[in-house]
């Protein structure tokens, strides 16, 4: 883990002083976010609309406000003003057929940004973080954390997962649940609420007020008389959040380790006091730079980079991908990922 970590740092170090190569000047290029609601992907935005600039494209950037039929216009009217390729970031990725097909009537590539885009054969490429390796980082660091290979236990565990219509949501449980079943099934993590299968545990549009409403049923009914929680396994910090709100009003008992992704401002500042353990960092720097590069490439006619063509199966084909590697921020590191590499400035954190 401490490898991957100095590894993956040095790559976002280096990512974040990189110049942006310039590509096919004057393309347009389509960039459709799902929402404002959350800041990872107003960051999201403003570095892809910043990079795409730089390289010397026209950038057309919406956000959907959560809305599928609303993203579904917007990208139908990105196709219909000339954009020369589609970088979209899907509410839900089974959704957007109609404006998939008529991407390909028009022969415009698309990218599926960090949320695979589903059931069509439009989908040119898929660039995201390792969403699986997301979850193995939080279940490892649970397992750490907790020594659970030498430790007796029993721990009590919950466990809060994201969007079932995003399909990154999936990858992120899965990747944490492979690593933390074993213990589960023997015994030394146990989910007293009884909640364990996605189904189960999952959170509509990653809110953080569903999350919070669970919680606090789960608190009640199962830790009310003063029983430790010792885990709770978030998959991202808007849901984390929401389990330390409903923490803070309806437990008495010790602080449990929680796990999140996405290094927002308000979770990283509950990290720094100690309310959140970990958070699996994504820098979309990395992210927004590598989906310039793939722009370029697509309107250049050269071969696009990709590491994966075997993952991620959309239903209809396998859509070849770009991983980035994500590592985890905590209390110990966080100067050095977030502030050093001019991610936030201190300031922000205060």
């Amino acid at each position: 883990m401490k490898k991957l970590m100095a590894l993956s740092l040095a790559t976002v170090l280096a990512a974040s002083l990189m110049a942006p190569a310039v590509f096919a000047e004057g393309e347009k290029v389509g960039v459709s976010m799902p929402t404002k609601d959350l800041q990872r992907w107003n960051q999201d935005g403003a570095n892809m609309q910043a990079e795409l600039e730089a390289a010397g494209f026209e950038v057309d950037l919406q956000y959907a406000s959560n809305d599928v039929q609303t993203q579904l216009s917007q990208i139908e009217n990105m196709i219909s003003s000339g954009a020369n390729v589609l970088v979209i970031a899907a509410i839900e990725g089974s959704s957007l057929g109609e404006a998939l097909d008529m991407a390909k009537e028009n022969d415009i590539p698309v990218i599926a940004y960090d949320r695979l885009l589903m059931e069509s054969d439009a989908v040119s490429y898929y660039a995201t973080f390792d969403n699986y390796m997301v979850g193995t980082v939080q279940g490892q660091y649970i397992i750490d954390t907790l020594d659970l290979e030498n430790a007796d236990g029993p721990f009590n565990l919950e466990i809060t997962a994201g969007d079932p219509g995003d399909n990154n949501a999936g990858y992120f449980y899965n990747g944490a649940m492979d690593l933390l079943k074993p213990y589960i099934e023997e015994g030394k993590l146990v989910v007293k609420s009884g909640q364990v299968e996605f189904d189960d545990v999952a959170t509509p549009t990653w809110a953080t007020e569903v999350a919070q409403s669970r919680a606090e049923n789960i608190l009640s009914s199962n830790y009310a008389d003063g029983t430790n929680v010792d885990v709770w396994l978030c998959s991202n910090d808007s849901t984390a959040l929401g389990v330390e709100n409903a923490l803070a009003a309806n437990y008495s008992g010790e602080y449990p380790i929680i796990t999140g992704q996405d290094c927002d401002i308000n979770n990283t500042k509950n990290m720094i006091a100690g309310k959140q353990s970990m958070s699996v960092f994504k820098d979309t720097r990395t992210l927004a730079s590598q989906v310039v590069k793939m722009v370029g490439q697509i309107l250049n006619g050269e071969e696009v980079d990709v590491n994966d063509t075997e993952t991620y199966d959309n239903g209809v084909l396998v859509v070849p991908s770009y991983l980035c590697e994500p590592v985890f921020a905590d209390a110990n590191n966080y100067k050095e990922l977030l502030i050093d590499s001019g991610y936030y400035t201190e300031d922000q954190l205060q």
